[in-house]
């Protein structure tokens, strides 16, 4: 049987529907925003490898070395640690779905947009959610979580490490044990911290956490790291129902990313190859170096707001290395400082969030883009800006 198309048809189609779309061409930006940063030339050059089949055996063992690297830059001993295809709201979501069920309490520490957006999750998973507050900025100490603990009785305390919304960065110590004594889960948000800020995931007891490739592990979006430890799975296991999210389900995903290489979704191969790069050059470097590195010129920026007469909105003893909230000066335009440096500059940087829209940027110094010179470049663009602005 012969497909014909007649040519009245073949004429519409031509003229309707066929566009002449010129070659991708994107401009290279420094990006000293709250994410993406620049991904390392060598994370890109790894990238754009030939893909291989999911279940090939080269892949199954690239794999393996990605489970070990991640283990290693969040210095824990899960067996079920690995990257999430999809993005950090991926990993996110795949923490509360995995150990949520329909009227388990939830207890939300909120102190920045992303918290929340964790409330947000758990009350579509069915939680009977509560939340404890703080002023964007700032953090909870270990009483007023011990008080909230025996308040509410939670079955998940969800905690924001590093809170991209405000660069403030919650201390965790302490915090696991608090959660054993009153028998719950903790989970923990490293999505702005992985990389560039000391993690000690087991020490601090923490249960299940999450992060993403695009920040301080200087990767393109899209791999998404979680790690599960084994009172999550335990958890997990004794669910009455199954995991809502079928896709996020690491009862599922175990038997892929275990030692079964059972097939479940078809997973983002180039991507794996970009965090697997991306986690040896970390590796390469050294953890204890990277975080040095990155209070450094964390530092650095810090003094260079200074003289220029801009302060933080966070205290300095809370303070993110990988990204800083600056207050905007009063009688200027956030947004038309930002605009300025990215048109005049070529430089990203954000503007706040939520609460704090027209009262912050946020400038990130994530991964590969800590460096010196790329604080001297941000200093003396946004001095630029601001002079021409005042006048």
């Amino acid at each position: 049987m012969t497909f014909t198309v007649s040519p009245e048809t073949l004429s519409k189609i031509n003229s309707t529907h066929r566009q002449s779309v010129p070659a991708l061409d994107v401009p290279v930006r420094l990006l000293l925003g709250p994410g993406p940063s620049n991904a390392d030339p060598a994370v890109v050059a790894a990238m754009n490898r030939q893909p291989i089949g999911h279940l090939d055996p080269a892949y199954t063992a690239l794999m393996d070395e990605v489970q070990n690297l991640l283990r290693y830059v969040w210095q824990t001993q899960n067996k079920l640690t690995l990257p999430m295809s999809g993005t950090g709201s991926a990993a996110m979501e795949a923490t509360i779905a995995n150990v949520v069920e329909p009227g388990d309490v939830v207890l939300v520490g909120v102190k920045g947009y992303f918290g929340h957006r964790l409330v947000d999750m758990a009350g579509r998973y069915g939680a009977d959610v509560r939340s404890i507050h703080h002023a964007w900025g700032e953090v909870f100490t270990l009483p007023e979580l011990r008080a909230a603990l025996e308040e509410h009785r939670p079955q998940v305390l969800a905690l924001v490490h590093a809170e991209t919304s405000t660069g403030a960065r919650q201390p965790l110590e302490g915090v696991g044990d608090l959660c054993r004594e009153f028998d719950c889960l903790l989970i923990a948000d490293t999505v702005t911290s992985l990389g560039g800020e000391p993690i000690f995931l087991d020490d601090w007891k923490v249960d299940l956490a999450y992060s993403c490739s695009q920040k301080g592990l200087s990767c393109p979006p899209g791999s998404s790291p979680f790690t599960i430890g084994e009172r999550g799975l335990a958890k997990m296991d004794k669910r009455q129902t199954k995991v809502a999210n079928w896709y996020l389900d690491v009862s599922m995903l175990r038997n892929y990313w275990g030692s079964g290489r059972v097939y479940h979704h078809t997973a983002p191969v180039n991507m794996t190859y970009a965090i697997r790069e991306a986690l040896r050059l970390v590796s390469e470097e050294g953890l204890e170096t990277s975080w040095q590195r990155h209070r450094t010129n964390a530092e650095k920026l810090w003094a260079g707001l200074q003289d220029l007469g801009l302060s933080c909105h966070v205290p300095h003893e809370n303070r993110l290395t990988t990204l800083t909230t600056v207050k905007v000066p009063d009688g200027i335009d956030a947004k038309a400082v930002t605009k300025a440096l990215l048109t005049e500059h070529n430089i990203e940087i954000g503007n706040g969030l939520g609460e704090l829209g027209g009262k912050v940027w946020r400038i990130g110094l994530m991964g590969a883009n800590s460096k010196p010179e790329n604080v001297d470049r941000v200093l003396e663009a946004l001095g630029q800006v601001l002079a021409k602005m005042k006048g």
